[in-house]
């Protein structure tokens, strides 16, 4: 059984900094898109990055571009997303995604989703 677990959430200011960290288990990683999207309340769900296990094929959303870098440990089975010069509109749910192909994860179709992590920037 597949299990996706966010952890790395919490609470900065403006301009700071937080990575999240999103361990898998229980699938061939290699054969999935593994990204991170968001949630905040009042908001369309919006997927801000992911990367290709395989050979690391990347995407970010405008929002983020710049500021946020997608990383993965495949010794580790995990994924990174460093978040840099957050701004108050980053405060969302952040949630891992997986799926099986890279198409599937940019027309939302996840086929494994962690339980999320709050992010909220605030002074």
């Amino acid at each position: 059984q597949l299990h996706l677990v966010e952890s790395g959430g919490g609470l900065v200011q403006p301009g700071g900094s937080l990575r999240l960290s999103c361990a898998v288990s229980g699938f061939t990683l290699d054969d999935y898109v593994i990204g991170w999207l968001r949630q905040a309340p009042g908001k369309e769900r919006e997927g801000v990055s992911c990367i290709t296990m395989s050979d690391g094929r990347l995407y970010y959303s405008d929002s983020v571009k710049g500021r946020f870098t997608i990383s993965r440990d495949n010794t580790k089975n995990t994924v990174y997303l460093e978040m840099n010069s957050l701004k108050y509109e980053d405060t969302a749910v952040y949630y891992c995604t997986a799926a099986a192909r890279w198409s599937r994860w940019f027309r939302g179709s996840y086929d494994y989703w962690g339980q999320g992590t709050q992010v909220t920037v605030s002074s």
